[in-house]
């Protein structure tokens, strides 16, 4: 992962942004010696996103089957049934 001042992102922004595109490595800023943020391409941050949600998603079902929160193939053929009238 390629480091940057914080400084040299205000001098060579352009360039950083052009290096960062054509790599597609995300690029740790740095502020007095310390972590301040990353760099990432936008097509990588989106779909980070998108593999996020459906993480999110998975623990929601998961969560419901551990509280007994779930429906039998019946009851859900049943409820299906009235969204799709």
């Amino acid at each position: 992962m390629k480091v940057e001042l914080v400084t040299n992102l205000k001098r060579q922004a352009t360039k950083i942004l052009a290096d960062l595109h054509s790599s597609k490595e995300p690029v740790l800023i740095t502020e007095h010696g310390r972590p301040s943020a990353y760099l990432v391409d936008v097509q990588d941050y989106e779909f980070m996103q998108r593999r996020l949600e459906l993480l999110e998603g998975l623990s929601r079902g998961e969560r419901a089957v551990l509280e007994g929160r779930t429906y039998s193939q019946t009851e859900a053929r049943e409820k299906m049934r009235k969204w799709l009238k």
